[in-house]
């Protein structure tokens, strides 16, 4: 059965049901799910990561991989790294989303609206929102990460912010030397400018990517950028 609208609309159509009816969210989920022809969320999420693009993306992911996932808001940027991290807990591996802008409840949200209960996988998935996340700070924290593990930074723009913290460039060229020695992929979500135009182009790409303070984007080795549903990757060289 196919969808009338991918699954990051859906949910977000869900959400807007939810404060209009002023019903708890996943009531307001399920009736999304009805009106799709679906007996529950549950079955729907399925049917969308069935034929969501994050496990070939995955896939093409190889440890030491810095992967910069960028979209406009409210084009699935999130949930596309979200599902990701459930593809590397699917083969064991831990999966640890730090971010600035989220709060757990509302990470905890995003896995179930793509069909994932979060205790199954409890003791790989971690959610860290401190102040002080940085480079220096992600890197302490996954010290002890095994090879392969990925880690979602949500987002790029948002990893200098503080003045005592090194300039942009620097953080991700040390987050670049530490993933390649350990092994991990680590997956950075990033802002599109204002600027990108959807009659332009179809995706937004590198040069669309948001820069307030400068930084070498080759130093990312994949890319991922979505807009209206659709998916473009693409790897370094």
């Amino acid at each position: 059965m196919r969808l009338s609208a991918p699954i990051y609309q859906l949910r977000r159509k869900a959400k807007l049901l939810s404060h209009e009816a002023r019903i708890p969210l996943h009531e307001a989920l399920e009736r999304i799910a009805a009106q799709e022809g679906f007996a529950g969320w549950s079955m729907l999420a399925a049917q969308a990561s069935a034929v969501a693009p994050a496990g070939k993306l995955f896939a093409r992911l190889s440890p030491g991989d810095l992967v910069l996932v960028g979209a406009r808001p409210g084009h699935g940027k999130t949930l596309m790294s979200l599902e990701l991290a459930v593809e590397a807990m699917k083969l064991g591996k831990p999966a640890v989303f730090f971010t600035l802008e989220y709060s757990q409840r509302d990470v905890l949200d995003r896995l179930r609206a793509i069909g994932v209960e979060p205790a199954e996988f409890d003791d790989r998935f971690k959610f860290d929102n401190s102040d002080d996340i940085s480079a220096d700070y992600i890197v302490r924290k996954l010290a002890g990460a095994p090879r392969g593990a990925l880690a979602v930074i949500d987002y790029l723009q948002l990893l200098d912010q503080k003045r005592e913290n090194p300039e942009l460039m620097q953080q991700v060229r040390t987050l670049q030397s530490f993933s390649r020695v350990r092994g991990l992929i680590l997956v950075f979500i990033s802002q599109i400018d204002r600027s990108y135009d959807t009659s332009t182009k179809p995706f937004p790409d590198l040069e669309d990517v948001r820069l307030p303070n400068p930084l070498d984007l080759t130093l990312f080795s994949k890319t991922c950028f979505l807009n209206n549903g659709e998916v473009q990757f693409r790897a370094a060289g």
